[in-house]
Order: C-alpha cells, then structure tokens, then sequence
C-alpha cells in the first residue's frame, strides 16, 4: 500500500482534475506516480513540464527508455522499473535489450556508453571522470546529448526517489528487480 496519499479524480480539487484530464488526454491513463505527485500541483507540474522538455530533444526515444530501466534497477525501484519496462517495449525494445539495459549496458553500442555514463552519474553524484565524458563524445554524443542524459538522469532519479519513498502500488505490469536494495 502506498504510503504517500494517491489523488483520485474523486478527491481531486479543481487544479489537480485539469491537470488529470491533460494527463489523460496524452496518456490515457494517469499512472499511481502522477496521483501521488498530484498531492502538489506545483511538483506535479515541474515534473510535466521537465518531462515534455526532455522529451523533445536529441535523445532517441529508446536511449531514453534504456536510462529510466538501468536507473530503476539500479537505483531498485520497482515501481519505475515496471512502468519503463512497459513503455521501453512500446518504444520497440525487446527483452534482451530490456535486460541488458537492466544490468547497466545496451546491445548496441553507442547507446551502451549512456546507459554507463548514467549509472556513473548516479554512482558517483555527478563526479564522472574526464574519460567518461570523452568516451560519450567519442561515440558521437555532442555537448547537448551529454547535457540531456545528464537530465533525463536527473528525472529519472526523481521517479525513483517517489516511487519508493511512497512505496507506489505499481499499476503496470509488475517487473521484479534483479538488484539486490
């Protein structure tokens, strides 16, 4: 059971249901993560409105699939590990892909070097060495694309931090970790 109170559409106040109804209308759904992020209108808009932005820039739809899996898995949160498994399928990965996104890497290789580059991120609170960096420009990731991991980074880790500070009921397929916490 959740330990952060889920917004409902019963429960809603005004600004909470228009901001359901938006999230409906591109979703068609609205995940348990937006309900609990909804208790703040304002955090709930923050996280939209980073989400849309991230996700108009360089990044490939699956590039950015396969940092949210690492990260969840990674950072065991199972909650945001179930939901990108589902949408990195929707974004066209397939189980092998998924797993090997999991376990900190990527079946092809210029996407492998950002999924590591993420995990060092985390791993190390930003302090990534120089050769990190140069390995994400030597496989063709410009200044904007480094900056963007470093986002989605970010915004992942905020999911994560959600999801299981609130022990969010998973509403998407559930996917165990392989991680131990």
């Amino acid at each position: 059971m959740a330990r952060i109170n889920l917004v409902t559409l019963e429960s809603a106040n005004p600004e909470q249901k228009a901001l359901f109804d938006a999230i409906q209308a591109k979703l068609g759904i609205v995940p348990n993560f937006l309900k609990a992020f909804a208790n703040s209108p304002a955090a709930l808009r923050a996280f939209l409105g980073l989400h849309g932005i991230a996700g108009e820039g360089s990044l490939d739809p699956q590039t950015r699939e396969r940092i949210a899996l690492a990260l969840a898995e990674q950072n065991s949160c199972e909650y945001c590990l179930s939901a990108h498994t589902a949408i990195g399928r929707k974004a066209g990965l397939d189980n092998n892909e998924i797993d090997a996104n999991r376990a900190g890497s990527s079946h092809d290789a210029k996407a492998a070097v950002a999924v590591g580059f993420a995990r060092a991120l985390v791993a190390n609170m930003g302090e990534v060495t120089s050769g990190e960096l140069a390995a994400m420009r030597d496989a063709g990731y410009s200044e904007s694309d480094i900056v963007e991991v470093i986002t989605h980074v970010g915004m992942n880790s905020l999911t994560n931090l959600l999801g299981k500070a609130g022990r969010i009921d998973i509403d998407f397929p559930k996917v165990e970790l392989k991680l131990a916490a």
